[in-house]
């Protein structure tokens, strides 16, 4: 089975991406590090397979992604569509919000995560598919 998670070839990227962290992903990740939300262990910038994600609670496969300027581009909606589908294809529940979302209700924000994180540590978890049991 090949490794889906934080592949060495993806390194580079994360790497880049944590330099240049926006405005309103740092403002997530000074309300989610150190486990401050529900007592959650997030991680900034970590992939899965070719794709990176902002924010990613291994713990309970919770993917949050905050959508700046570059998601409005010409084909990012469909990139995106991709990539999120693919995440919830192998398990990963995935969440978004808008920097416009940060900046004008940041607690509105911090609500929404911390009510998927009880959600998803209240609710069973979902059967696997069966590329996801290593079926061929």
């Amino acid at each position: 089975m090949t490794k889906l998670y934080n592949k060495n070839n993806e390194i580079e990227k994360r790497r880049l991406l944590r330099q240049n962290i926006t405005q309103a992903e740092t403002l997530i990740w000074h309300k989610v590090r150190d486990r401050q939300l529900e007592n959650c262990k997030f991680r900034r910038q970590y992939s899965v397979d070719k794709f990176v994600i902002d924010f990613y609670s291994p713990e309970l496969k919770l993917a949050i992604e905050i959508d700046g300027d570059s998601h409005f581009e010409d084909g990012a909606a469909e990139y995106d569509q991709a990539r999120q589908e693919f995440m919830e294809s192998v398990g990963i529940k995935f969440i978004r919000f808008t920097n416009n979302d940060v900046y004008g209700n940041l607690s509105g924000v911090l609500e929404s995560i911390v009510q998927n994180i009880q959600n998803l540590r209240t609710s069973p978890p979902a059967p696997l598919l069966n590329k996801e049991r290593g079926a061929r």
